[in-house]
C-alpha cells in the first residue's frame, strides 16, 4: 500500500478513485504514565510513554483504513490526514482518513 498525504503520487497514473477511507484509535494512557509524563513537563524532557502510544494509535488507525481500502481493492492513498486529540485529558485518539485508490507506475 502507497501513502501519501499529497493528492497526485509522482511517477503513478491514478486509473480509479475508489472512495474515502479512515481509520481510528483511541488508546488510554495509564496513571504511572501521566505522572511520568507530567514530572517531565516540570523538569523537562521528551514524554517517551506518550510517544509509544501516539505511535501505537498511529499504527492501529493506518491499518485499519489500509484494510478499508484493500476491501475496496486499492493499491494506494492519497490525500492523507492524519488528526491527533486527547479525550478526558487521558486518553489518546489519531484518525487517518484519505481516498483510495488504484495507481499504476507509469511506464508499465
Amino acid at each position: 500500500m502507497i501513502y501519501a498525504t499529497t493528492n497526485i503520487l509522482e511517477g503513478y497514473t491514478i486509473t480509479q478513485y475508489l472512495g474515502i477511507v479512515a481509520g481510528e484509535a483511541v488508546l488510554g494512557a495509564n496513571v504511572f504514565k501521566d505522572f511520568s509524563a507530567g514530572m517531565r513537563d516540570i523538569i523537562g524532557g521528551r514524554a517517551a510513554a506518550y510517544e509509544q502510544q501516539l505511535t501505537e494509535a498511529k499504527r492501529v488507525a493506518l491499518k485499519e483504513a489500509t484494510k478499508q481500502a484493500e476491501k475496496l481493492g486499492a493499491n494506494a492513498v492519497i490525500g492523507m490526514d492524519l488528526d491527533y486529540e486527547t479525550i478526558r485529558g487521558s486518553m489518546l485518539m489519531v484518525s487517518v482518513s484519505g481516498t483510495a485508490v488504484v495507481a499504476q507506475r507509469e511506464g508499465k
